[in-house]
């Protein structure tokens, strides 16, 4: 495998078909868990009734039910070491939602312990919930001599709760495939302290050597290193949430100092819960390859915003990095199937094909509303006014009533636009209520119809909203962090040259 890929899918099923045997060099995974809820609620034992639960917009949702129990007996009637492990945590804890979340996690490991090279690392990011449960299992599933260090994330948040200390960190389990001299590790320094910088200067000493050429004796040698040696305790801030992509995001620096720790240039890394994409984005920038996989439309839409424009920072405008995505409809029987086996997953994939982002998805108040796309059209852009598109999807019958409907939001909401998009062929009388609606006219005098209507076929052939985006800018994305202007002193940072596909 030499390109990176995003693949849409259930990450279980996805390592079983693509990802052979001891191709991946470094494994990072941030699972989703319901840390948030309170412990009588984790640990409440549950009967198994309720349906299959499905991950939805990078909610937390992992129930002990029928599924749940399937994958448990999937494990435990594979037998070894991490079938012990769950047979125990089963003994232990019954049937609740932190079994079904370690039910989840059993063949996921598994899967990747396969797929991880010889010299290959794993960090797995968890939260105190269930760190010590995840332990066991990584014990079991890569065993407990190749145990590496608990990573102790510590951050600083808007204190919450008044009967305990302030939950100010998350921790990441690092194992290796195998043993501590195989592996890839790139030994990381901390700053030097203020006393060190009193006694020794600044000057870089290399191999025991002052910056003359003398050599120092070794003691000394020793304490004029490039510093002191990574400790297991990073204070890393999190990512603030007027600038998050996604509620749990994880900060750049974070991946960037596991990544070069555990990874070369050209090394593969996988991240299989990849979210709104940090750990690709990070990995393209330090020139690894990678792969991403998720199972929201909405997950592999921001993933392809967020390289789109960290790429434009260092390529020219309209460049994109070299990918490909495996999973998404290419045609309108795969948009159709798409459709039957979950709307909310095709609704996703449809507002991802015109740039526009869903909006919440609590039942009863989208207010006639799936999606938005803000826009500027003004040439000053410090008083450009921010200006939006509202969008309504549809995958199953549609009539004039529809547009109708639509027509009214766009008046309540006093937006520029409305678009809607549908499975099925627009009738006459579609057509000519959004025709009726009269046209939006921007700032440089061009026209653009206030009510448009996008059939699937059309979005899959190339068509797309007509708004004034040539001389303006789509803004509903938040855009990815820029590098430091000055590229020489971090000449690592620089993107590889690539085509753009």
């Amino acid at each position: 495998m030499t390109e990176n890929v995003l693949y849409y899918g259930d990450n279980l099923d996805i390592l079983r078909r693509y990802t052979t045997d001891e191709t991946i060099d470094l494994i990072y995974l941030d699972p989703p868990f319901k840390s948030n809820q309170d412990y009588n609620v984790l640990f409440a034992k549950q009967n198994g009734s309720r349906s299959t639960a499905q991950i939805r917009a990078f909610k937390d949702t992992w129930r002990w039910d029928e599924a749940a129990a399937a994958s448990y007996h999937e494990v435990v009637e594979r037998g070894g070491k991490v079938a012990q492990a769950m047979l125990a945590f089963r003994t232990y804890l019954s049937e609740n939602d932190v079994m079904a979340y370690l039910a989840m996690m059993a063949p996921r490991l598994i899967e990747l312990r396969r797929v991880l090279k010889d010299t290959g690392s794993i960090y797995l990011h968890c939260d105190p919930t269930a760190s010590h449960y995840l332990k066991m299992l990584m014990d079991a599933a890569f065993g407990a001599g190749n145990f590496c260090n608990e990573v102790i994330w510590h951050y600083r948040k808007w204190p919450a709760g008044k009967y305990s200390f302030q939950r100010n960190h998350d921790v990441l389990l690092f194992y290796s495939r195998s043993e501590s001299r195989k592996r890839t590790f790139n030994q990381l320094f901390m700053k030097r302290t203020a006393s060190t910088l009193k006694r020794f200067g600044t000057a870089k000493i290399v191999s025991g050597y002052d910056k003359s050429g003398r050599r120092l004796p070794s003691k000394t040698a020793n304490k004029a290193s490039a510093g002191v040696r990574q400790d297991d305790v990073w204070e890393i801030g999190r990512v603030p949430p007027i600038k998050q992509l996604f509620p749990t995001e994880k900060p750049e620096s974070l991946l960037e100092r596991i990544i070069t720790a555990s990874s070369n240039e050209g090394d593969i890394i996988l991240d299989p819960f990849c979210g709104c994409g940090t750990t690709i984005a990070v990995a393209q920038r330090l020139k690894r390859r990678w792969i991403g996989i998720d199972i929201t439309h909405l997950a592999i839409t921001l993933i392809k915003h967020r390289l789109t424009d960290a790429w434009a920072h260092y390529k020219a405008p309209g460049s994109k990095p070299q990918y490909k995505v495996v999973g998404e409809p290419k045609d309108l029987s795969g948009a159709q199937t798409l459709a039957d086996e979950d709307p909310y997953q095709f609704q996703w994939w449809a507002l991802g094909l015109v740039d526009a982002r869903p909006v919440e998805q609590k039942k009863g108040a989208d207010k006639g509303i799936d999606g938005r796309l803000y826009f500027h059209d003004e040439a000053d852009s410090k008083k450009a006014k921010t200006k939006q598109i509202v969008f309504s999807v549809k995958s199953g019958h549609v009539s004039v009533s529809h547009v109708r409907d639509l027509r009214g939001v766009v008046e309540r909401e006093k937006a520029e636009i409305g678009v809607f998009i549908c499975m099925q062929k627009a009738t006459k009388a579609m057509r000519a209520e959004a025709a009726s609606a009269g046209f939006y006219k921007s700032p440089w005098g061009t026209r653009h119809a206030t009510m448009q209507i996008l059939t699937v076929e059309e979005l899959l052939s190339g068509k797309t909203v007509d708004y004034p985006h040539s001389e303006g800018v789509n803004v509903t994305f938040n855009k990815a962090p820029k590098a430091k202007a000055k590229k020489e002193a971090h000449p690592e940072l620089s993107y590889p040259e690539a085509t753009a596909k």
